[in-house]
């Protein structure tokens, strides 16, 4: 079902409690993490790396304030899709918005670089058009979330702040089970720069 899925990289939010610690200016996106592979590169970066090749679209949501961000993303082939609001519910409909005619669409938060591009791959291979898809790391719900053709009104009505997860209510959760700490791991304070 990969080829006709949409690929959405919500890089819209400010980081407040990231910029509490690390200063003002500080934006986490940019910040130099040492990824799983290895190597050194941004928080944003690591996650572009991480998707799978065969992804499909690829659409990054964030604010125009962000151009590095911006053209990171474009070089790894991603639409730009730019919003106002900061709102994770704003970001998942307008990213949806703009490839709304897909058969579905996987919500890749942009401050999770630790995910394994195995973990990506399941997720997508247990979406279907009735179901969403989540992976599952020591019986948590983590990310990114896949979400099939039937949710695309739901993702699309949503608004300001409210994630899409009350729509898992409204269909079959298909629970993938990983090996992958990676799933629940985001950067939301400095110290999360560095995986354990």
């Amino acid at each position: 079902m990969s080829e006709s899925i949409g690929v959405i990289v919500l890089a819209a939010g400010q980081g407040s409690r990231f910029r509490q610690v690390a200063g003002t200016d500080k934006d986490k996106l940019l910040a130099d993490c040492s990824g799983r592979d290895g190597a050194a590169r941004s928080v944003i970066e690591h996650v572009l790396v991480n998707l799978p090749a065969n992804a499909g679209k690829r659409v990054l949501v964030t604010t125009a304030d962000r151009p590095q961000v911006i053209r990171m993303a474009q070089a790894y082939g991603c639409e730009i899709v730019l919003i106002e609001s900061v709102g994770m519910g704003d970001s998942i409909a307008a990213g949806v918005s703009a490839c709304a005619q897909l058969d579905g669409w996987l919500m890749v938060l942009g401050d999770m670089p630790f995910i394994l591009p195995s973990s990506i791959e399941k997720v997508l291979a247990g979406m279907r058009s009735d179901s969403v898809s989540v992976p599952v790391q020591d019986g948590e719900y983590g990310h990114p979330v896949g979400f099939g053709r039937d949710f695309a009104a739901g993702l699309m009505a949503l608004s300001g702040d409210r994630g899409a997860k009350p729509l898992f209510a409204k269909g079959r959760v298909v629970e993938v089970a990983v090996d992958d700490p990676g799933v629940l791991w985001d950067v939301d304070v400095p110290e999360k720069l560095v995986f354990k």
